[in-house]
């Protein structure tokens, strides 16, 4: 089996995520872009994982500390009520 798919338990072949962030060549998600960073945080204020978000290993790092530093500065929201 190719390593671009995946099978569904239907059988059926799916395919793999692509980074975005890597499509777009993104060397560094900057913390006060707070609209690039809220396509990574749901509703409630919680970082959305790598499974769901499709980003790789390197860009969800980065978008995390950037959420991070953001939340510390008061651009973005710990919690949504």
């Amino acid at each position: 089996m190719s390593r671009d798919f995946k099978r569904n338990p239907r059988g059926r072949r799916a395919r793999r995520k692509v980074c975005s962030l890597c499509v777009d060549k993104v060397e560094s998600i900057d913390y006060k872009d707070v609209a690039k960073l809220r396509k990574f945080i749901t509703e409630r204020g919680k970082i959305l994982p790598r499974r769901i978000s499709g980003a790789c290993a390197k860009h969800q790092r980065t978008i995390t500390e950037s959420i991070k530093r953001s939340r510390n500065i008061a651009l973005l929201p710990f919690t949504q009520d």
